[in-house]
C-alpha cells in the first residue's frame, strides 16, 4: 500500500466511536425494549424487467416458490407477483411494460442487498445451483453468498440464523 493510498483509508476508529455514541444513545437491552409496533415485513417489491425469467430464477434456482401472481394495482398492464422466502415472509416483484425504468442502481435511499436466511444444508445445495447456472456469486465466511439476480439487484443468501449475524444476536 501507497502512502497515499493509507492516506486515504476512513479512519475506522472514528466509526466505531460514532458507532459506540449510537449504541449508547439508542441501543437499549433486550428486556428494556418495547414491543415493535409491526406484525413483521409484509413484503420487499423489487422492479423485474422480464416476469417469466424472474420466476425462472427465483423459483426454479433459488427454489422461492411462487405463490401468485396478479395484476398491479398502480400501473394498469403492470405485474404484482410474489414469491415465499419462509416464515410468512415473501419477495415481490413488479414489472412496469412499456415504462423505460432503467438498470439497476444503489442510490441513497434505494436497496443495497436482501439477506435471505436458509438453513446450512440448503445453504450449501442453493451456491451449488448458482455454479450450476452459471450466477456469479462471492462467498464470505462460508456462511453468506452475494450474488445479483437477472435485473442487477443484490441478493445474499446467508446460513446464519434469523435474528443472528456474526455470531452476534441482532433480534
Amino acid at each position: 500500500m501507497t502512502k497515499a493510498q493509507a492516506d486515504a483509508q476512513p479512519d475506522r476508529s472514528a466509526f466505531e466511536a460514532e458507532r459506540q455514541r449510537i449504541r449508547d444513545q439508542y441501543l437499549r437491552p433486550s428486556d428494556q425494549r418495547p414491543a415493535s409496533s409491526a406484525r413483521g415485513l409484509h413484503h420487499t417489491a423489487l422492479i423485474s424487467s422480464d416476469v417469466e425469467r424472474t420466476v425462472r430464477f427465483y423459483q426454479d434456482v433459488l427454489e422461492f416458490p411462487l405463490t401468485e401472481l396478479i395484476e398491479n394495482r398502480d400501473y394498469p398492464g403492470s405485474s404484482h407477483f410474489f414469491f415465499d422466502i419462509g416464515n410468512g415472509n415473501l419477495l415481490a416483484f413488479f414489472d412496469f411494460p412499456g415504462l423505460d425504468v432503467g438498470p439497476y442502481a444503489e442510490v441513497l435511499g434505494g436497496l443495497h442487498h436482501v439477506a435471505i436466511s436458509v438453513e446450512p444444508d440448503r445453504w450449501r445445495h442453493l451456491v451449488g445451483k448458482l455454479e450450476q447456472a452459471g450466477v456469479d456469486h462471492v462467498v464470505h465466511s462460508e456462511v453468506s453468498a452475494y450474488f445479483r439476480d437477472p435485473d442487477g439487484a443484490r441478493i445474499e443468501l446467508i446460513a446464519d440464523p434469523l435474528g443472528e449475524m456474526y455470531g452476534n444476536e441482532v433480534l
